[in-house]
């Protein structure tokens, strides 16, 4: 009888599958198509979103999304918070200096965002004494700022946590224009929002996957999981789902 528990137990403990490694992915909920909070599920949803959940299953570990408030989602990774921030992180030499990266996975413009019927143009933007919106901890916001220093520009930076807010006050008339990502600026459109893209701002931004420095070996697994994603049909049917398209 003893003979046959030790046998029942040999096979269970080498039947059940090592636990599989979890981890935690920071994100702007605020930040549709890319990332977002469901209004109806109350779950975090998004390109990003689904792109690691899918890279999570198809690589073996688990994935849980926390929003964070951007301007802390760095200092929130090295303090060992959370594991990675994939949600439309802009590859940028100053980040690079803190935090590793994944390989690119998607590129974008930055663009200037005004009310459907304004005339302003990207130059009268960057020359005249207007109000001009950005992202707390975004590499766009520290654009406007650092030019206006260096250049002597008399545009005024005003401060938003997410793109969502500083569109609102674009339409209230707070801001007579905002700087963000061609994503959340297009998402507006679609939904009916009457701004408009003015222009672009600067050369084409990458995405990439932040990591801890010395996290070598989740950066390696992510990699690798894009290069499946990328090469599976469902990489389409996101960019299909959410309604972004790749820049060329």
């Amino acid at each position: 009888m003893k003979k046959c528990i030790l046998a029942l137990l040999l096979v269970f403990a080498f039947s059940v599958p090592a636990f599989a490694k979890s981890y935690i992915n920071g994100i702007d909920a605020n930040y549709p198509p890319f990332a977002y909070i469901d209004e109806k599920s109350g779950n975090p949803a998004g390109f990003d979103v689904e792109s690691m959940d899918w890279i999570a299953n198809t690589m073996g570990f688990t994935i849980k999304h926390m929003p964070i408030e951007w301007d802390a989602i760095i200092p929130t990774l090295l303090a060992k918070k959370i594991d990675m921030v994939c949600s439309g992180m802009t590859i940028t030499p100053e980040r690079a200096t803190q935090v590793a990266f994944s390989k690119p996975y998607w590129k974008v413009y930055n663009v200037f965002v005004t009310k459907k019927e304004s005339d302003l143009t990207v130059a009268a933007l960057l020359t005249q004494k207007l109000k001009l919106g950005g992202q707390r901890g975004t590499n766009e916001a520290e654009k406007l700022d650092k030019d206006q220093k260096e250049k002597n520009l008399r545009y005024e930076v005003r401060l938003y946590d997410s793109a969502p807010l500083m569109i609102e006050d674009v339409l209230n008339g707070r801001i007579d224009a905002a700087l963000m990502d061609s994503l959340p600026a297009l998402d507006s459109i679609s939904k009916g929002k009457p701004v408009k893209i003015a222009g672009t701002h600067g050369d084409p931004v990458l995405f990439g996957v932040a990591f801890r420095k010395d996290d070598t070996e989740l950066q390696k697994l992510v990699n690798e999981g894009y290069k499946k994603l990328m090469a599976d049909p469902f990489w389409k049917q996101l960019q299909q789902k959410y309604d972004v398209k790749p820049l060329e």
